[in-house]
């Protein structure tokens, strides 16, 4: 899909100049602790506290399927964490992904990125522990965040190629 640029790499490394966003897909019941959120937290510890303080806090925020929260890590760098899952994995009761919320969730990637004036940078979200499938989530990202100009890298870690028929990042 155009408009999409995809690199080997680590999407905790963003590259380019200017203001970026990392986005990731989270869980529904407040669990951070396996997949991409790993790296994360090596890298960064303040996206794993506020994400889990938002959970706890959740009586009185917007936590749920679909919200955003944007936490600033580095004078130039703010994490997207990005509730698009519902539970985790646990056998034969479907996937976690939730499309429409990751959907939604883009939405407002897209104007916090178009409000900062940043770039957008992920792994393939919703295609790892949540279950989800590229085809899919590929043109979410089109329509939300590379129709609005905004200019997005998708990153495959390791040896995996970076190609678009890879289903999973991390």
């Amino acid at each position: 899909m155009s408009g999409i640029t995809y690199l080997r790499g680590d999407a905790t490394a963003p590259s380019g100049k200017g203001v970026k966003i990392v986005v990731h897909c989270c869980n529904d019941l407040g669990g951070w602790g396996k997949g991409f959120v790993l790296a994360l937290s090596r890298r960064w510890p303040g996206p794993e506290a506020a994400y889990r303080r938002w959970h706890r806090e959740r009586a009185v925020n917007d936590f749920g399927l679909g919200a955003v929260q944007f936490v600033q890590v580095e004078p130039y760098v703010r994490v997207a964490n990005l509730v698009g899952q519902h539970g985790i994995r646990t056998g034969g009761g479907g996937v976690p992904v939730r499309y429409e919320a990751l959907d939604e969730g883009l939405r407002r990637v897209a104007e916090k990125a178009t409000e900062l004036g940043a770039s957008v940078h992920m792994p393939r979200i919703g295609c790892g522990l949540a279950g989800g499938t590229w085809s899919r989530v590929e043109p979410l990202i089109a329509e939300r965040l590379v129709s609005r100009g905004l200019t997005v890298t998708v990153y495959d870690h390791g040896n995996r190629p970076a190609s678009r028929a890879l289903g999973a990042a991390y």
